[in-house]
């Protein structure tokens, strides 16, 4: 009978949500907003937490993959927004590693700050920039444990050349994790490892 297969693939909102493929995002501020309003549709679409992502190809500031969280509808602690955009950019790329030879350099946006197990995608990914919006202490302001990171965590990025931006419409980002503990929506993994 074999072990089920894990898979993880976007709602189908996602893809009549997103606009022309074709369409830049000239700003940071652009890609960020395109970012939050995933998180915001999959709050009212029901399917995931109030996180979305997205990895963007900077050579011509285009969408190359979106993510949004979907831990609770596929039953898998691994599927935040930055991993699953990351594993959907990386099919589509064909290849595992977004900073390999001959790739242009690509960007993370992040409607929030990553988690501890999102951090620790971000360099294996090989994208060359981050981007954030909302802060780590929003989320933990509304219930989600964010895992253990280190304090200098974003010097060890830039350490290892992915430059970061935060607060990237910090005020839009963050009001969409208040939305989402005011609709009532499930705090999951909030046993800060008890």
């Amino acid at each position: 009978m074999g072990f089920p297969r894990a898979t993880v693939s976007l709602p189908g909102w996602v893809e009549e949500f997103l606009p022309d493929p074709n369409r830049d995002y000239p700003t940071e501020e652009d890609r960020m907003r395109l970012v939050i309003e995933l998180s915001h549709l999959n709050v009212d679409q029901g399917t995931g937490g109030p996180f979305g992502a997205g990895i963007f190809d900077l050579s011509t500031n285009r969408l190359v993959a979106p993510g949004v969280n979907l831990v609770a509808t596929t039953n898998l602690s691994a599927a935040h927004a930055e991993v699953v955009a990351i594993m959907i950019s990386q099919q589509v790329v064909g290849h595992f590693d977004l900073g390999g030879e001959g790739l242009p350099a690509y960007e993370l946006v992040t409607s929030t700050e990553p988690c501890a197990m999102c951090f620790g995608a971000i360099p294996w990914s090989g994208v060359r920039r981050l981007v954030c919006g909302a802060r780590e202490e929003d989320a933990r302001r509304i219930g989600f444990d964010e895992g253990p990171k280190t304090p200098a965590w974003v010097a060890s990025l830039e350490q290892r050349g992915i430059s970061v931006a935060r607060d990237v419409c910090r005020d839009e980002a963050a009001a969409v994790l208040r939305y989402y503990a005011e609709k009532g929506g499930m705090i999951y993994n909030a046993r800060q490892g008890a």
